[in-house]
């Protein structure tokens, strides 16, 4: 589908929903009866899990002052341009929004998942601003995903920064101390089926039918009364081709034989394919005289869309499989629902490729994401000046970054080595003498030792949350990895208050243990007791 139109979809389905009819807060300042203040909310200081480490985080960056205010004024830009913050209904708080937001990605939950805890977990409920009297306020599924869909990368970014800003306070002794970074690139999947040409035509042809079928009946246009049997009748075919094997026999003619089959099957196929979009094509022509309005001008463009993608299906099928051509890969789309989907080869053990996007993330030495950056149609080359580049701009005591031999080039040493103090970059080849002394510094080599750190903080990306995802198109897959850094800081940021917290707490019980020991006065050792040893003398 066209990026416009989406675009369109989007700008509408806003409109629809929140126009004029919904007011937004960022937090309502007034407590209810039996709501607890975030700052007083007590958490498990001893929990290993990721539940409280969040919500430790979301309570610090709610309790400082300065750091609220500006985690409010970046989320106000969740509201949309016509929403009102003052007028109609009340709309889910924007605090709330972000809670929920970091919390489905660090636990790596789904939205039914997320909304059944939403609702019943008391303390997150507390964090969220509940009371706990009263008629408990339920959260409902399709609100809590139109909500989360509000984020931009813009916005995350922002918070982003906040979060770590904040972090490096606390883990640096001092303001003006060094940042030392990692840079990698890992491929994070879409959520998409096998590609293969006969299938990705099925997947069009399935759309085109049972869209069509929806707005005939809408209009009340008979033409497709049989659209249920022309998706089983193209199904059956599919199948049938599926299952064919070109044949393994030494025998010339059995295998011509059985190529013929295929073509003959493969033939078939296509042209009950070309049927039914002429067909469909022609539906569209009567509901386009009718009276329209926007949203069936939407499925109509929407239509006309997966059309086109069967349409180039069908020609790539007729020129591999009929005239034995070979398809150039850069005409090869690996999905018509997710189209930025790359197909990726790492080169890794026992993964052949994977389907989906690179991202590049930057990590420095205390765990915080500094930045990211989902790579399209870039490669590790490409992406190294932008990326330390932006991570400068928004970091200034950023002075030293570590890649690996992938982000290589003679052009990227010398312009890295304008924006940091310290690159350590390995080279490509065989190396110069120069290089070679350059290499075997021990500084060079001690940062290089300590690369491999940021595959932790990737693992950790994909353990929570970041090894596929399930949300749709680009602008989905960006929200989601910027959810992903985003509360994968937060945690960190959780665990290094949790961890301050528990030593002070457990300093404050090994105080008041000695303070016992020394007001419990001492037992008196019955041998020291005269008339007791009298008596044992005597008997």
């Amino acid at each position: 589908m066209d990026a416009l139109i989406i675009k369109q979809i989007r700008n509408f389905a806003i409109a629809l929903i929140f126009g004029g009819k919904t007011m937004r807060k960022v937090m309502d300042p007034q407590m209810t009866i039996g709501e607890v203040s975030i700052a007083d909310i007590e958490f498990d200081l001893r929990s290993r899990d990721e539940i409280p480490k969040i919500l430790i985080g979301l309570q610090e960056l709610y309790c400082d002052r300065s750091l609220r205010k500006n985690i409010f004024e970046a989320l106000k830009g969740l509201t949309p341009e016509n929403v009102s913050p003052n007028k109609g209904r009340k709309g889910m708080n924007l605090w709330t929004i972000l809670v929920l937001g970091v919390l489905r990605l660090v636990s790596n939950w789904d939205f039914d998942k997320l909304t059944e805890i939403a609702n019943n977990h008391i303390t997150l409920r507390l964090l969220l601003g509940h009371s706990l009297f009263g008629k408990p306020f339920r959260y409902a599924l399709q609100t809590v995903k139109d909500n989360i869909a509000l984020f931009t990368p813009e916005i995350l970014d922002k918070i982003n920064q906040i979060v770590v800003n904040h972090g490096h306070n606390i883990v640096f002794k001092t303001h003006e101390a060094e940042l030392k970074g990692s840079c990698d690139s890992f491929p994070v999947e879409t959520d998409v089926h096998f590609p293969t040409d006969i299938n990705l035509l099925l997947d069009a042809l399935r759309k085109i039918i049972f869209l069509i079928m929806t707005l005939c009946k809408l209009h009340e246009i008979t033409i497709w009364r049989k659209g249920m049997f022309n998706f089983r009748e193209i199904k059956k075919l599919f199948t049938q081709i599926s299952r064919m094997k070109h044949s393994s026999s030494k025998n010339k003619k059995r295998r011509e034989e059985r190529e013929q089959l295929i073509i003959k099957a493969h033939r078939l196929y296509l042209d009950l394919a070309q049927a039914i979009i002429d067909k469909a094509e022609e539906a569209l022509i009567t509901i386009s005289l009718t009276d329209t309005d926007i949203i069936t001008d939407l499925k109509i463009n929407e239509i006309y869309g997966y059309i086109a993608h069967a349409e180039r299906q069908i020609d790539q099928i007729r020129r591999r499989v009929i005239k034995g051509e070979t398809i150039p890969h850069h005409e090869k789309v690996f999905s018509i629902f997710e189209e930025h989907t790359k197909w990726i080869c790492k080169g890794k053990a026992g993964v052949r490729q994977e389907l989906g996007l690179n991202v590049c993330v930057v990590k420095d030495q205390h765990g915080f994401i500094l930045h990211y950056r989902v790579m399209e149609d870039e490669s590790d080359v490409l992406i190294a000046v932008p990326i330390i580049r932006e991570t400068k701009e928004r970091f200034e005591n950023f002075t030293s970054c570590s890649f690996d031999k992938g982000f290589h080039s003679p052009d990227n040493q010398k312009k890295l080595a304008e924006i940091l103090e310290t690159v350590v970059l390995p080279r490509k080849g065989k190396l110069s003498a120069g290089n070679r002394e350059i290499e075997n510094a021990e500084e060079f080599r001690e940062t290089r030792r300590k690369h491999s750190a940021v595959e932790s903080s990737i693992n950790a990306l994909e353990n929570h949350g970041l090894d596929r995802c399930p949300d749709h198109g680009i602008e989905g897959f960006k929200r989601y990895v910027g959810l992903a850094v985003s509360a994968r800081n937060i945690q960190i940021l959780g665990h290094t208050v949790q961890q301050k917290k528990l030593k002070k707490q457990e300093r404050l019980e090994k105080k008041q243990r000695l303070q016992l020991r020394k007001k419990k006065p001492e037992k008196q050792s019955p041998l020291k007791n005269k008339h007791y040893c009298q008596l044992c003398l005597i008997h």
